[in-house]
């Protein structure tokens, strides 16, 4: 697999807007774009997307305002899986990119790609949640989530894992959707919520 090119983090944050607004269906202007990075100098937009061009994520016609396009390596409509979620014993999920789900068959809403990651399942303790060894888990990145949600929770060992969320005495734990497997009652965070499950035959 072709390897992620390096940016810089301001180099990355222009990409991302450039991701956001043709999502939106606007490539941006130079003009927006210095205004959204607080760039005073539309030369230093220039110097930023010759950059881009250069490490093969964007490309531009110059005669047109709006003609900033995304290249396939910039991945724009394909969702990062990051890693391998245990849906077992607990594990390491470790954040390195391993493909791409194609997000032209989901249903994500208003969702930008920075909101949402994906983790390949390993293990069978949700598999009564239907979720299964080897599918890729769908995951909406915020810090809470509500009772019965299922969950990437990030335990204090550093390691992550796929379970329901439950609540009880005003209390949340970790709870299996597999009788052999006890609920996870040490202290967790909640890295993300369950949107969608993807399964290839």
């Amino acid at each position: 697999m072709e390897n992620k090119p390096f940016l810089t983090p301001k180099q990355e944050k222009v990409l991302n807007f450039i991701r956001k607004r043709i999502g939106e269906r606007l490539p941006p202007t130079i003009r927006e774009i210095g205004e959204e990075m607080g760039f005073k100098s539309t030369g230093t937009v220039r110097d930023y997307l010759k950059a881009l061009m250069q490490k093969g994520l964007v490309r531009r016609m110059n005669n047109k305002s709006r003609a900033i396009e995304l290249t396939e390596r910039a991945s724009f409509n394909k969702i990062p899986i990051i890693g391998t979620i245990m849906a077992g014993k607990p594990n390491l999920a470790y954040e390195e990119i391993q493909g791409y789900v194609d997000a032209d068959d989901l249903f994500l809403g208003r969702l930008g790609f920075d909101d949402v990651f994906a983790l390949r399942v390993k293990g069978d303790s949700m598999i009564n949640a239907g979720i299964l060894d080897g599918d890729v888990a769908i995951i909406k990145k915020r810090p809470n989530a509500d009772n019965n949600d299922i969950v990437a929770a990030l335990l204090d060992n550093n390691e992550v894992t796929l379970k329901r969320l439950r609540s009880k005495s005003g209390k949340f734990h970790l709870e299996a959707a597999n009788v052999n497997y006890p609920p996870i009652f040490e202290e967790f965070k909640v890295i993300g919520k369950l949107i969608t499950v993807i399964r290839k035959y």
